[in-house]
C-alpha cells in the first residue's frame, strides 16, 4: 500500500485516497510527525501538478515544502525523488528514494527503481558483462502445425522494432514484429525469388536482396514491395555468380560477396555496375570463398569462410591489411557493423571483433547441439536476432542484466484535465537504458488500484513520429561572435532541414543563458537572427545546456539539443552541473545531445561524452552531405514512450484524493510495471 494523507471519507483500504499512512507495513519504523496535514496536503498536491507541467524545479520546493510540514513521509519522499531524477540529480534521486525504502515503504518496485538507476551509472557497455548475452527466445518455422517458413538465412531489423527474414528454402521474405508475430511477407518479383539469400536496408530506406540461385540483387520497399532488379550471371563487371552478403557504404553504394567468383562486386545505388574486387595480386593472394561483409568508418571488412580469415579494404578496392589471421574463424557466416566493432556469426556461436585490438569476445554461445547460425543481427531494441539455418528458427538472445531483471517502465505525465478521460505517458527501456520501440495495445496493462481500466487505447507512439524539436545552443564567446555569420548560416540550414515537421528554439549560452525564441521554421528563415545575450568570456556551457534542454521538457518527441561549437570548454563551464548531472537530464527526459563542429578542432571530451550517453552525433559544419543529414538522424532516433488513453471510474473527492494508476508492460517473457498517482481538476 502506497502513502498519503486523508482529505475525504474514502477508506483507508482504498489506495485512491489522498491519505497520510504512517504505518506503510513496516511497524518497526516511526511514523513521521505531522506538523500541519492541510499545509502538506496543498503543497504535494501543487508539486505533482507542477511535476507532470514539466517544472521539476518547481516540483522539488513544493514537495520539499510539503516535506517539512509531514516529515518522513514516504510519499512524498519518492515525489520528491522522482522530480530529482527527471532534473538530472540522480544522486539526491537515489538518496530520497532510499530514505523511503528504508521507511518500508514501496516494495520491490521502489528497490527495482532503486537499483536500475544505479546500474545505469555505472553500466559500462564494453564491459564484458555487458558484453554477455543469453537465449531469450525463439521463433520456430512450424506453429501449430502451420509451417510459416523454411531455411531461414538472414535478418535485416528496422528501426521500428521489426525485422525482416529472408527464407531460402521457401524464397520468400517474412517480417515480425516485436511480439514474434509475422505482419508481411513477399515473394519479390512477378516470377518469385530464387533462393534469396541476404537482406539489409540501405541509407534510403528500401530493402536490398540477394538471390543466390539467380545471380541477382533485388531492390524493394521497405514494405517488401518489389522496384527493380539488376546484376546477372558472368563474370564480366556487374555480373555475378552466386551472390552472398550485402553491405552499403556512406553513400549507398552497394558492395556484394561474389561467391562464384570469389570476389566483391560494386554497384551504384541505382545498381549500375561500378567494379570488383579481391582478385589475386601482387599484395592480395585472393578469395577462396567470400562470405559476410561489413563496412565500418570507412573500410571495408570481408570475411572468408574457408580461410577463417576477415580482410579489411578500402572503398576503393584497395586490400588494407588482415584483421583477423587465418584459421581463426572456421566456418564464418555472416558479418554486421555493431556500435563501432563487427558482430560475426560461426556455426553455434556469436563473437564480436575489436577493428582497433583486432581482438575477439564471444557474446553467446547456442551449445554444442547440431545449429549453423547463418546470421546474427543487432535489432532496435538492444538485443541480438540469430538465424538457425539449420533447426529452422530465429532465435533471440539479450544480456544477462536484462533477463534477470525486465524492463523499465516509468511514468512520465498524466494528462487528466479532461476527467474522467484520462491519457497517460509511459515510457519504456532496457534496463541499461535503450528505448523499447514496436509495442503495441496489446504489450500494456493498465489499472486504477489494480484493477482494470475501462475503454483503453494507444493513441501514439513516439517512435513512429517523423517530426523532431531543436533546441539550437550557440555558446557566447568572443571567438564565436567572430563567426556569427557562418552560426547565421548553420541555424538557417538547420531550420530549411527541419522544414514544417518540427520546432526550433534558440538558446544562448552565455554568463547568464537566453532563450533567444522559440520559431517555426520558416520564422527562421524569413529573416536573420538577432541574438540579444551579450558575447562573454565568461559564458556557461552548463546553464546553457540545462536551459535548452529545458524547453524541449514539453515539445513533441523527438527532441535534441544541438550545440553550435568551436571546440573549446573552460574550467567555469562545469562549475554548477557536472557533466553526469547534465548526461542525465537529456537521457531521463528523452532527449539526445548533437555537436555541430564550427572548425576542424579536437572535440572535447565532455562532449564526446553527452553525445555517446544520449546517443546523438558530431557533424561538421563543412560535412560534405550537409547538415540535412543531422536532423534525418534525430528523426530517425528511438523513442520509447508511448501515450495511451483510458476512462477513469474512481471518485475525486472534488479534485482532492490522490488517485492510483499502474501500468505493466509485456514483451514476450520480458516485462516491467510502474505505479503513480494524479489529481482531478479542482471541483
Amino acid at each position: 500500500m502506497r502513502g498519503g494523507w486523508c482529505l475525504s471519507r474514502r477508506s483507508v483500504g482504498c489506495a485512491g485516497a489522498l491519505l497520510l499512512l504512517f504505518a506503510v507495513g513496516a511497524q518497526e519504523h516511526a511514523p513521521p510527525v505531522v506538523r500541519d496535514t492541510a499545509l502538506a496536503a496543498g503543497e504535494f498536491r501543487r508539486g505533482v501538478l507542477a511535476y507532470y507541467r514539466g517544472a521539476f524545479n518547481d516540483a522539488i520546493q513544493l514537495f520539499e515544502r510539503a516535506l517539512s510540514a509531514a516529515p518522513r513521509n514516504p510519499l512524498i519522499l519518492e515525489w520528491l525523488g522522482n522530480a530529482y531524477y527527471r532534473s538530472g540529480i540522480e544522486g539526491a534521486a537515489l538518496h530520497q528514494w532510499g530514505a523511503a525504502r528504508d521507511l518500508g515503504y514501496g516494495g520491490a518496485l521502489l528497490r527495482n527503481k532503486i537499483e536500475v538507476v544505479q546500474q545505469r551509472r555505472d553500466f559500462a557497455p564494453d564491459s564484458a558483462d555487458a558484453l554477455h548475452f543469453s537465449e531469450s527466445e525463439s521463433f520456430h518455422a512450424v506453429r501449430r502445425g502451420t509451417v510459416l517458413f523454411r531455411r531461414p538465412l538472414s535478418l535485416c531489423a528496422l528501426a521500428d522494432g521489426t525485422f525482416w527474414m529472408s527464407a531460402y528454402g521457401s524464397n520468400e521474405l517474412l517480417r515480425f514484429d516485436v511480439n514474434g508475430r509475422v505482419i508481411a511477407r513477399t515473394r519479390g518479383p512477378v516470377e518469385g525469388f530464387d533462393r534469396p539469400f541476404d537482406v539489409i536496408q540501405t541509407r534510403s530506406g528500401d530493402l536490398l536482396v540477394s538471390e543466390f540461385a539467380s545471380d541477382r540483387i533485388c531492390r524493394l520497399t521497405k514494405e517488401g514491395r518489389f522496384l527493380k532488379s539488376f546484376g546477372g550471371k558472368g563474370r564480366g563487371v556487374g555480373q555475378l555468380i552466386g551472390p552472398q552478403f550485402l553491405a552499403t557504404d556512406r553513400y549507398d553504394n552497394i558492395y556484394v560477396t561474389d561467391f562464384g567468383n570469389a570476389r566483391v562486386a560494386v554497384f551504384a545505388p541505382d545498381g549500375a555496375p561500378l567494379f570488383h574486387f579481391g582478385q589475386k595480386s601482387a599484395r592480395f593472394f585472393g578469395f577462396s570463398a567470400p562470405g559476410g561483409i561489413a563496412i565500418l568508418d570507412e573500410l571495408v571488412y570481408v570475411a572468408d569462410a574457408l580461410k577463417g580469415a576477415i580482410y579489411v579494404f578500402d572503398t576503393a578496392g584497395n586490400y588494407v591489411r588482415t584483421l583477423v589471421a587465418e584459421g581463426t574463424l572456421k566456418h564464418v557466416e555472416s558479418v554486421r557493423a555493431w556500435n563501432g566493432r563487427l558482430l560475426v556469426s560461426l556455426p553455434n556461436e556469436v563473437m564480436v571483433v575489436d577493428v582497433g585490438l583486432a581482438s575477439l569476445h564471444t557474446i553467446a554461445r547456442l551449445g554444442n547441439a547440431p545449429i549453423r547460425l547463418t546470421a546474427a543481427v543487432p535489432d532496435a531494441n538492444g538485443n541480438v536476432l540469430l538465424a538457425d539455418y539449420k533447426n529452422e528458427r530465429i532465435e533471440i538472445v539479450s544480456r544477462i542484466s536484462e533477463l534477470a531483471g525486465g524492463l523499465f517502465v516509468h511514468f512520465e505525465r498524466v494528462h487528466a484535465d479532461r476527467f474522467p478521460s484520462v491519457t497517460v505517458n509511459v515510457s519504456v527501456h532496457t534496463r541499461e537504458g535503450t528505448p523499447v520501440v514496436g509495442l503495441d495495445v496489446s504489450n500494456f496493462f493498465l489499472t486504477e488500484e489494480h484493477r482494470p481500466v475501462s475503454e483503453m487505447r494507444l493513441q501514439g507512439a513516439a517512435y513512429l513520429n517523423d517530426t523532431c524539436s531543436l533546441s539550437i545552443l550557440v555558446d557566447r564567446s568572443p571567438a564565436t561572435e567572430q563567426e556569427m555569420r557562418l552560426v547565421t548560416r548553420v541555424i538557417g540550414e538547420l531550420a530549411q532541414a527541419v522544414g514544417e515537421q518540427g520546432t526550433l528554439s534558440v538558446v544562448s549560452a552565455a554568463q547568464s543563458p537566453v532563450l533567444e525564441g522559440t520559431f517555426t521554421a520558416a520564422q527562421l528563415q524569413a529573416q536573420p537572427l538577432r541574438l540579444r545575450a551579450k558575447s562573454s568570456s565568461q559564458w556557461r556551457f552548463d546553464l546553457g545546456l540545462r536551459l535548452a534542454a529545458g524547453t524541449l521538457v514539453n515539445a513533441d518527441y523527438k527532441r535534441a539539443v544541438v550545440f553550435l561549437s568551436l571546440g573549446e570548454l573552460q574550467t567555469q563551464d562545469f562549475a554548477q552541473y557536472g557533466v553526469t548531472d547534465l548526461a542525465a537530464y537529456l537521457t531521463n527526459n528523452e532527449t539526445s545531445f548533437y555537436v555541430i563542429q564550427l572548425q576542424r578542432t579536437v572535440l572535447p571530451v565532455e562532449l564526446g561524452y553527452l553525445v555517446q550517453k544520449t546517443r546523438g552525433a558530431v557533424y561538421s559544419v563543412y560535412a560534405q552531405e550537409g547538415l540535412g543529414a543531422l536532423v534525418a538522424h534525430v528523426r530517425s532516433g528511438a523513442a520509447g514512450t508511448y501515450a495511451l488513453s483510458y476512462r477513469s471510474r474512481l471518485p475525486t473527492d472534488f479534485g482532492r484524493a490522490y488517485m492510483p494508476v499502474e501500468a505493466e508492460v509485456r514483451v514476450l517473457s520480458r516485462s516491467g510495471r510502474d505505479e503513480t498517482g494524479y489529481f482531478a481538476p479542482l471541483e
